[in-house]
């Protein structure tokens, strides 16, 4: 076994929305942001699509289902009717995708987020999931047919990370604390790190309303990731231990 740790350190929901996808450029280019998985069907796609090649950002599909917001709605790009909610747009759950989505739609949706990435002249490093896989075949299929892996664990498609730890959804002070811990945790191996990085905006406050459940998601947690993977003191942890930081497409 390689004596090398290897991390990579993900955003996800690029091409959500422009805060969002600055927030991946200056995590990339200032801190130590590795790859960003994009969400073909949201409205700031495009954007990303131009960000990712003038950058060389590693990317790959954040396969999308769901639309969790109270105003940032989007939905399916192919007639799927088993995806959408009342209002025609993806469910805000993955459960209440679960209850309604026929696995035949779920992959064909999947395949017209690809060819649409891939149409923007961009070449997915890997796949993974917006909030969480709703069945596991038609990501596995699509991994298959594209020869890609999974960032996750699902059977003999997944890239196969010794760790897997998400940054967001803690509280703002404890993120830079966490992340020296587990820097200097990390054993020899293949390690991936989860991030959602945006920065401060009118935008992400009015995503949705201020008493949803997932409120903190749209704001708070966006921003703090941003800060803890810009900072020096994480950037030096990560040099002092002699880790290499790299893309799933880099991994050794």
């Amino acid at each position: 076994m390689s004596e090398t740790i290897q991390l990579v350190v993900q955003s996800d929901d690029f091409g959500m929305c422009h805060a969002g996808n600055t927030g991946v450029v200056q995590a990339f280019k200032e801190g130590v942001l590795t790859q960003a998985s994009v969400m073909v069907p949201c409205p700031w796609f495009r954007e990303a699509a131009e960000l990712a090649r003038q950058h060389s950002i590693p990317v790959g599909v954040h396969l999308t289902l769901t639309a969790e917001w109270d105003y940032l709605r989007w939905g399916p790009l192919t007639g799927g009717r088993s995806l959408v909610g009342q209002d025609g747009r993806f469910p805000r759950t993955i459960d209440a995708v679960r209850e309604n989505a026929k696995p035949d739609e779920m992959l064909e949706e999947f395949l017209a987020q690809v060819e649409l990435f891939c149409g923007e002249g961009l070449d997915p490093a890997y796949f993974d999931c917006h909030m969480g896989v709703v069945t596991p075949e038609p990501y596995a299929e699509v991994c298959r047919r594209y020869g890609r892996p999974f960032d996750y664990p699902i059977g003999d498609v997944a890239v196969g990370f010794d760790s897997i730890h998400m940054l967001s959804g803690r509280p703002s002070e404890e993120k830079i604390p966490y992340l020296l811990d587990r820097i200097a945790n990390l054993e020899p191996g293949k390690h991936l790190i989860v991030s959602h990085c945006a920065v401060d905006s009118d935008e992400l406050r009015s995503m949705t309303s201020d008493d949803a459940e997932n409120a903190e998601w749209a704001l708070e947690y966006r921003v703090s990731d941003l800060a803890a993977l810009t900072s020096d003191v994480v950037r030096d942890a990560i040099a002092e231990r002699g880790i290499r930081l790299v893309s799933v497409r880099d991994l050794t």
